[in-house]
């Protein structure tokens, strides 16, 4: 039998929602005055809290930060026509507020890096010593005919082993993601830097989920990723690698948020990047979800124009591109459907999925 929150799903786009603010860096809601609205807005259409939903939804936002948001960001997410992430935020921050009674509660991920990790050109140097340039892959083979290595200066704070422990991390590391097949290690530009700019919410993103949680009496907190230097963090659910090659554990899985994920009536999933962050993050949702029932699957909604693949256009080659991974996301667009996922939109109806349209 369907299940229902009890506040109708379409909530009218708060008058103070200004969807230029969608494409500036520098936009922060004034978040007291935000308070202080929901509480009217909370009588007005008689929205009662999220406590009190029969069917538990929860709105997952992937890495929804400047960085990957802006085009001034260290990592912008532009899609293939330079827009993607901007466009993106604005769907986005409408589909919240249009679905303000029948969300329970928002998540929102945050990559959060130090300057020295193992996906950063800062980690590494060629065999002269010389640092190397981002969007690159680096492989095992690579590393064992020395043609890449860690810097040495950096091992004493990134391992407590030594250099000679350091390096044959990083070897064993390579070759377990290449074992796998999902990855490849793969070097990025310095980008959400714990203290940055770039490490914040975009703005409007900010606002919709505080707004959210004033008017909703929600907790919509963060889950916080991609700390360890030694593994990447593309998932929210767990490190790419949790083992180190001497057989201790180099990290591990986030079970307390997988279980309240796998708990809800109802996951929705937005943010940055398709290809990459928001791929894997399902891609682990989903292995959870088939070791209880695979048909829970269909709990799962993918707003597909609330996300953008890495596209990085090569500034000698107009129209080329450094990196271009639209068709992985494509790809896996298609599996997740296939496993029972919907292919929402922002312009759909929360209480539609929850009805099982």
């Amino acid at each position: 039998m369907p299940i229902r929150n009890a506040a109708r799903a379409e909530t009218p786009i708060p008058d103070f929602y200004d969807p230029a603010s969608a494409a500036s860096w520098t936009y922060s809601p004034n978040q007291q005055a935000l308070f202080e609205r929901a509480h009217d807005y909370r009588r007005e259409h008689g929205i009662p809290a999220a406590a009190d939903d029969a069917a538990r939804v929860h709105l997952l936002l992937v890495d929804e930060q400047k960085d990957f948001c802006f085009p001034q960001g260290a990592l912008y997410v532009g899609g293939r026509s330079g827009q993607g992430a901007v466009k993106d935020s604005d769907r986005l921050a409408r589909f919240v507020y249009r679905n303000l009674a029948a969300i329970t509660e928002i998540t929102c991920t945050m990559d959060s890096h130090q300057p020295f990790q193992i996906f950063f050109v800062s980690f590494w140097v060629d065999a002269e010593g010389e640092p190397l340039q981002a969007y690159r892959e680096i492989t095992v083979d690579q590393i064992r005919r020395g043609e890449v290595r860690p810097n040495p200066a950096i091992a004493p704070f990134v391992s407590a082993d030594g250099y000679e422990w350091l390096r044959r991390q990083v070897e064993f590391y390579c070759a377990e993601l290449e074992r796998v097949g999902k990855y490849r290690l793969y070097l990025w530009p310095p980008h959400c830097i714990v203290g940055s700019d770039g490490h914040a919410l975009a703005g409007v993103v900010h606002e919709a989920r505080m707004f959210h949680a004033y008017v909703r009496h929600a907790a919509n907190g963060v889950e916080i990723k991609g700390g360890n230097p030694l593994t990447e963090n593309y998932s929210v659910l767990a490190p790419e690698v949790l083992r180190r090659f001497d057989g201790e554990t180099l990290a591990e899985r986030n079970q307390n948020f997988v279980g309240r994920l796998v708990e809800s009536d109802l996951v929705i999933v937005a943010g940055q990047a398709s290809s990459h962050c928001v791929k894997s993050s399902v891609e682990d949702l989903l292995a959870e979800i088939r070791a209880v029932a695979p048909s829970l699957a269909r709990r799962v909604v993918l707003l597909e124009d609330c996300m953008s693949a890495v596209a990085v256009p090569d500034p000698s080659r107009p129209g080329e591109f450094l990196a271009d991974y639209t068709a992985e996301a494509a790809l896996a667009l298609d599996r997740f459907a296939a496993a029972g996922v919907k292919i929402g939109r922002s312009t759909d109806s929360v209480l539609d999925w929850l009805d099982g349209g």
